[in-house]
């Protein structure tokens, strides 16, 4: 199956499109379940906290609602290591922006 797909770059386009951090509220309120946003959520924080070197007992011990999964940590860390670069890609943006990670309890 090819990955690309002009219905992809459609939503993507859209996803572009948004302009602040409540669009993005909108909009991922309206095309995801409150469970699946969670999990995007969740994988971009493990994958932060990865490359910050932590082991996955502690990302396991994290309090706060954004507990990971075992499986959770291992598909993503999986991806930082034989992926397309994407989380790589976002976080030293991220970083260049001086967006820090929220602490593991804050909402």
């Amino acid at each position: 199956m090819n990955r690309k797909s002009a219905h992809k770059d459609y939503l993507f386009r859209a996803i572009l499109s948004l302009e602040t951090i409540d669009e993005c509220y909108d909009f991922f309120e309206d095309l995801c379940t409150v469970k699946e946003l969670d999990e995007m959520a969740k994988r971009i924080r493990v994958a932060k906290l990865l490359t910050e070197n932590k082991v996955y007992s502690e990302i396991l011990e994290e309090p706060g609602n954004l507990t990971a999964s075992t499986a959770t940590i291992s598909r993503v860390n999986r991806c930082i290591k034989y992926g397309g670069g994407g989380y790589k890609k976002i976080l030293d943006r991220l970083d260049e922006a001086g967006v820090a990670l929220p602490d593991a309890g804050q909402e």
